[in-house]
């Protein structure tokens, strides 16, 4: 009797842990839970650790969210696959997982996604490189090849994908070592002499210099072609993001490795991105030195501001406290956020679901960052400002 008590007490508790508000800490030495549901959760189906996610919702409203399946380890070198979920009723439920890329054990990963809102098509930006192929020894061209690209595309909601096709002479210069699409999503710009423009951000390791800088690649022709566009002015950044502002100006904002300041770094370009200037630190977006994603929620209209996204780890030591934070000045402030999971958290990237609210695809965990990745989704007056958070 006395061990089926404790059972039915056990389970009560259970019960009432899961009835708490998720990424709301419970009693005692309870963890905070991360808000949302896992999507990709680590030792599930096949691989060892789902990493670097990345999601877009298409121009009839499925969301698509992507990342790495890393097969044997949680190592960023190895048999690493280009993995896709999809959803149709807003993230609430997800098919089962495919498999987009698989190359025996070399590394298919960093994804990057943009859909073409004028075809419909989804187009996927991805790199590639020996599975034995080390980034240092990439970085020394020491390895026995080194990272090339490659696109893919669907024009059936991401039912079905292209063979991948690379792009390496198009897009990647002679000197340049290491090469990373995104990761996370690109953009089509809206307005402006280069409307209808595919904007996919990148980043590269000069071979001499071994310098990091970002840069954007990008296609006129709907995907048909990918072009090489500018590059960071300064070094000391890589992983980066882009969205477009009002005025026909896009911003570039950029992981950040020059630790005189712990944030995030942003420029920004007045030709599509053929060139960058006006680099700078923006000193409101606290980062650990991690990926981070930024995104426009919508665009003014005479009656609302415009509004754009930005989400990362926002501490300054290590990768935890996953939060949203919201601009209705184009970047310039950033006075409204909402933090989606306190403990270990890291990369992430944002879209707009066809229902009005933010998506949040993002790395989190309770003992480590790289767990799951989990999907949330919520309003935009759900977010406040700090000192209203703290009442």
């Amino acid at each position: 009797m006395k061990s089926y008590l404790l059972e039915v007490i056990g389970r009560a508790v259970l019960c009432a842990a899961a009835l708490l508000p998720r990424g709301v800490a419970g009693a005692g030495n309870m963890q905070p839970l991360p808000l949302g549901q896992p999507v990709f959760a680590r030792a599930q189906g096949s691989y060892h650790t789902y990493r670097i996610p990345a999601v877009v919702v298409t121009a009839k409203a499925t969301v698509l969210a992507f990342c790495e399946g890393r097969k044997h380890s949680a190592s960023d070198t190895g048999s690493i696959d280009l993995l896709l979920r999809r959803s149709i009723d807003h993230g609430a439920s997800w098919s089962e997982q495919q498999v987009i890329w698989h190359d025996g054990g070399n590394t298919c990963g960093n994804p990057c996604a943009v859909v073409d809102y004028e075809t419909g098509v989804v187009w996927l930006l991805a790199t590639w490189n020996r599975g034995e192929d080390r980034e240092a020894d990439i970085i020394a061209r020491t390895s026995r090849d080194t990272r090339r690209v490659f696109v893919t595309h669907s024009t059936d909601e991401g039912r079905t994908w292209s063979a991948p096709r690379e792009i390496t002479k198009e897009v990647k210069r002679d000197n340049w070592t290491w090469y990373a699409t995104g990761p996370g999503s690109g953009i089509q710009i809206r307005h402006g002499p280069h409307k209808g423009r595919l904007v996919i951000p990148c980043d590269h390791i000069e071979a001499e210099t071994r310098h990091y800088y970002s840069h954007v690649i990008y296609s006129d022709d709907h995907g048909q072609n990918w072009k090489l566009g500018g590059s960071s002015p300064k070094h000391q950044v890589n992983e980066c993001e882009v969205v477009e502002l009002a005025g026909g100006k896009l911003m570039l904002n950029m992981r950040n490795y020059d630790r005189s300041q712990q944030s995030r770094q942003v420029a920004t370009s007045l030709d599509g991105g053929l060139t960058w200037s006006e680099q700078r630190f923006d000193a409101a977006l606290i980062e650990p030195i991690c990926q981070a994603a930024v995104h426009r929620f919508r665009w003014p209209d005479g009656t609302n501001h415009g509004v754009i996204l930005f989400s990362n780890p926002a501490g300054k030591g290590q990768r935890t406290n996953l939060t949203v934070r919201a601009s209705f000045d184009d970047g310039a402030t950033w006075p409204v956020a909402r933090v989606l999971h306190k403990g270990p958290s890291a990369y992430s990237d944002l879209a707009v679901l066809a229902n009005g609210q933010i998506a949040c695809l993002y790395e989190a965990g309770l003992a480590s960052p790289y767990e799951g990745i989990y999907f949330a989704s919520f309003p935009l007056d759900s977010m406040a400002a700090p000192e209203a958070r703290e009442r």
